[in-house]
């Protein structure tokens, strides 16, 4: 009996790793075939800018483009601050990087909230007026201080999620807890332990590739290979799938509403 238990928890592991490569392999695509074809329509998070006067803080996951969808999410930020007639968008993408391209991207939008390449984005957090100010005037400082802005790596990282990650981190007031299919997120460098992003606890990482963390907000999540298995106040986190039971507003702000196009994962 000693030796079945380790046995038995082995597959179980196993399994749950291999649930991404499985609906990689024979799962249908949720994505258009051909990036260009992709639909980027506003799913109504963001609040128009002509309508809404005070701050807004908001932070977006979508599953990524093509295969990548069934084990990754892109993660990014939008602010406005008030009385803006625009957003400003915060992300890191990997194209043009090889030719020398910064990975940061500063885009300003009416619609942040648009589709990821034919998935709709859930929104993971949602901060307005005073708090969102505030975040908003030391988010310059932190996109300055990010260690690899001429790298993108897919995987463990950097890349986008990491990007994110790091954002959270200089900046504890945003309380952003990210998906366990951002993968990248726990890619912290040479830095063995760190905060996690959601500054309410700890994690340790060996190179994005194996790690723990135990946090108030992301709970206790265990990372192998980039492929994050946990449980917390949000449910559980499976690869491959995400939070379950999943929701397109982790915020609670405005119930579990429909969104256009495909949910965007759990």
């Amino acid at each position: 009996m000693g030796m079945k238990k380790p046995v038995i928890a082995g597959f179980v592991v196993a399994a749950l790793l291999a649930m991404p490569v499985v609906r990689t392999a024979f799962g249908p695509s949720v994505r258009a075939a051909d990036w260009r074809n992709a639909t980027s329509r506003p799913v109504g998070w963001a609040p128009a800018p002509a309508d809404y006067e005070p701050a807004v803080v908001q932070a977006y996951a979508a599953k990524a483009w093509g295969w990548r969808g069934n084990f990754a999410d892109h993660c990014w930020i939008a602010v406005k601050p008030a009385g803006a007639s625009t957003y400003r968008r915060y992300e890191v993408v990997g194209f043009g990087v090889e030719y020398s391209r910064q990975s940061i991207r500063i885009t300003d939008t009416a619609t942040p909230d648009r589709e990821w390449y034919g998935s709709a984005p859930k929104l993971l957090q949602d901060i307005r007026g005073a708090d969102a100010e505030k975040i908003i005037a030391a988010l310059p400082a932190a996109v300055d201080s990010y260690p690899y802005p001429d790298r993108y790596t897919a995987w463990p990282g950097p890349n986008s999620n990491t990007f994110i990650a790091h954002i959270a981190r200089a900046i504890p007031d945003l309380r952003l807890a990210l998906p366990g299919n951002a993968i990248g997120k726990d890619y912290t460098g040479w830095k063995v332990v760190a905060a996690a992003p959601s500054g309410t606890g700890v994690q340790l990482s060996l190179g994005g590739v194996f790690g723990f963390m135990l946090a108030g907000k992301e709970g206790f999540e265990v990372n192998l290979l980039g492929f994050v298995i946990g449980a917390g106040p949000g449910g559980l986190s499976l690869p491959g799938k995400g939070r379950v039971p999943g929701k397109a507003d982790w915020t609670g702000k405005h119930g579990d509403v429909a969104i256009p196009g495909p949910a965007g994962g759990a």
